[in-house]
């Protein structure tokens, strides 16, 4: 495993963040009790911790970690940096082999999402395996994210990139791709030649070519490049008239195709963390979706809604209520409504799921000159810039990684940017929105509640950072919406719950096996794995968020509680 300075070298933050208005403070300890509640709480709360700490007023002492625990603490936690927006690297054959998996993880790479639109199932295990031995054997909690299709019109699969010169005509047809020769393309939708007339535009692939119609006959469509580039194979397929998107029998198709359904029982088989559905258009498929996972998977998976078309617009708060996230997809998106639109269509969005706590991520056309050049535009770094600003919880790059020239250079860039902003606008205090209550129930609410204090505290404090103990990862979720200046560390007790924070704001996940006889000795092994992996140092104030589950008088009960206090 690289060392900690080499790390550094590599450009990947190796210190702690410093807040510039922490004070030293004598040490002790401060606990602020929150509320009591059965058990059953806890369930609802979604973490979990310990039994109760032991006290000096309780009169008995803490016994030390056994070195056996620490050591498996160490083993299952690589190296891990304070950067608070997440990033997402679609993985393909520029960057699939162990080498380049590992560099993009030593890199800054939270989530590895796999583009079903592309690649065999056998190919899709392969990279699967490839990156959970990555996490086993380096101690990693990279997620992965699968990503449907969809059942929107695109063009069937080409031997290569097609290369579209200005003038040239092609042929599009919904014949079986066999019989398409030359400068000819099947595409997927059975009616496309009755939707389209002449004078239509062709946008293919959010705008890398676009075509005008110029005749048709019988199932082929004939067009003219307009915007040369280069044709992929099964590239999404838009066609305009009048400026405006046709929306004809295409707009009723289903949103999960009978491949996808196949690829999702992929996901299902391989145990994911993410699965992203494409071309959402209402909340319907997304409950479908979940029923038919929690109906066949073992495990949790979320379930991730694309808004990348028209159809989404009008629905787009019922969409962000029914989803575990929200991934705003600008390509395709910019494809179906006015480009000039998309900036104010994702601000909403974004603005929304932090609202509701729901993780939100920005795709699509980040660094898309790094396909072939080694530096990005400066208009591609100031649109990186604005959605930290915004505080997006996750950015994420597509071709860029997966077939571009420079894949470890682009997440290099989309990782110094991210940073840097973040450092400023902890400076400046930009991105806070008014937050409405979520919690459902009162259980939930106390969470909240709790966790909204914690953030507050700490931010007041300066304190270096904010510890959550938890199993089902609720809390560092609704800690993660406060967007606190200070990094969250969450610790879990299970792989899946780790890597499954990876895609929320600010929090830094970590595997360790809760003690069973006291709390306070896990807290203690946390302070000293985040000592090991220098995020803190001796001394340091901190803020601890327990969910703790008690006896009182033979009653089961919980005592939630946000302790200040200084890492030993």
């Amino acid at each position: 495993m690289l060392s900690h300075k080499a790390l550094a070298g590599a450009g990947v933050a190796a210190g702690p963040y410093r807040p510039t208005n922490t004070r030293r403070r004598a040490p002790g300890i401060v606990t602020a009790v929150a509320a009591r509640r059965p058990s059953k709480a806890a369930a609802a709360a979604g973490t979990a911790a310990p039994p109760a700490p032991t006290t000096p007023d309780q009169g008995s002492a803490v016994q030390p970690a056994s070195p056996l625990a620490e050591s498996r603490d160490l083993e299952y936690n690589g190296f891990r940096s304070t950067r608070r927006t997440k990033l997402i690297a679609t993985i393909g054959p520029a960057c699939d082999d162990e080498a380049t998996l590992e560099a993009l993880a030593v890199g800054g790479m939270n989530v590895a999402r796999l583009n079903l639109a592309h690649g065999t199932h056998e190919y899709h295990r392969g990279v699967v395996e490839r990156i959970r031995k990555l996490n086993k054997e380096k101690g990693f909690s990279v997620a992965i994210m699968m990503d449907t299709e969809g059942s929107e019109v695109h063009i069937n699969d080409l031997p290569g990139p097609i290369k579209a010169e200005k003038g040239q005509e092609f042929t599009f047809t919904v014949r079986a791709p066999a019989q398409c020769t030359g400068d000819c393309f099947s595409v997927s939708y059975e009616a496309f030649a009755e939707d389209t007339q002449p004078g239509d535009m062709l946008v293919v692939d959010g705008g890398m070519v676009s075509l005008e119609v110029v005749s048709k006959a019988g199932p082929d469509v004939v067009a003219r490049v307009v915007d040369p580039g280069l044709i992929l194979s099964r590239a999404n397929l838009v066609f305009r008239r009048g400026g405006r998107t046709v929306r004809a029998r295409n707009a009723h198709l289903p949103v999960i195709s009978t491949k996808d359904w196949r690829d999702i029982d992929l996901a299902i088989e391989t145990g994911v963390d993410f699965i992203s559905l494409s071309f959402v258009k209402s909340a319907d498929p997304i409950r479908n979706l979940r029923s038919y996972i929690e109906s066949r998977a073992p495990r949790r998976i979320e379930v991730i809604a694309k808004i990348e078309s028209q159809d989404a617009l009008p629905n787009v708060a019922e969409i962000v209520a029914a989803a575990d996230g929200v991934m705003v997809a600008r390509g395709d998106l910019g494809a179906q409504v006015p480009f000039e639109n998309v900036p104010s269509i994702q601000k909403e969005v974004v603005m929304r799921c932090r609202q509701a706590g729901k993780p939100v991520i920005v795709a699509a056309h980040l660094l898309q000159s790094m396909h072939t050049l080694p530096t990005p535009t400066r208009a591609e770094v100031s649109d990186i810039a604005d959605c930290v600003r915004q505080q997006a919880d996750a950015l994420m790059l597509c071709g860029e990684t997966a077939a571009g020239a420079y894949p470890l250079k682009s997440l290099e860039v989309l990782r110094s940017v991210a940073t840097r902003i973040e450092e400023w606008m902890r400076e400046e205090k930009h991105g806070q929105i008014s937050l409405p209550p979520i919690g459902d129930g009162q259980d939930a609410r106390v969470s909240e509640q709790l966790c909204a204090a914690a953030a507050m505290t700490a931010d007041a404090l300066g304190a270096r950072a904010v510890l959550c103990f938890t199993r089902r990862g609720y809390m560092p979720g609704y800690l993660s919406r406060c967007r606190p200046d200070a990094p969250i560390f969450a610790f879990t007790d299970k792989q899946e719950t780790r890597q499954m924070l990876n895609l929320r704001w600010g929090v830094s996940p970590f595997r360790m096996d809760f003690s069973a006889d006291s709390a306070e000795d896990s807290i203690r092994r946390a302070f000293k794995l985040l000592r090991a992996r220098n995020l803190v140092s001796p001394g340091d104030l901190v803020v601890v968020v327990t969910d703790v589950r008690s006896e009182l008088d033979g009653v089961a009960d919980t005592v939630r509680s946000v302790q200040v206090r200084h890492c030993s």
